[in-house]
């Protein structure tokens, strides 16, 4: 079965705010990805990629990838 990686988003953002980010336009701009790829990631809407994953790795320092993310198995209905 397929799978992928998934953002936890609690973990991602209480680690934003305590690592001082107030603002997805801030944490955006050190992850160096478009702020509208922070939200569509925190709202489900996208599925993080490399950029976003290595950024949020980069700015949400000492975050490990474990902490941050999970790697689940896709549905059926996803795979098509």
């Amino acid at each position: 079965m397929a799978r992928t990686i998934r953002l936890r988003a609690d973990v991602f953002s209480k680690a934003a705010r305590l690592a001082g980010y107030t603002s997805d336009y801030g944490l955006s701009k050190a992850m160096e990805v478009n702020r509208s790829t922070v939200a569509r990631v925190l709202a489900g809407e996208l599925q993080p990629g490399p950029a976003f994953i290595g950024g949020a790795l980069t700015a949400l320092a000492p975050m490990q990838f474990d902490d941050l993310f999970t790697v689940v198995q896709l549905e059926a209905a996803d795979q098509e």
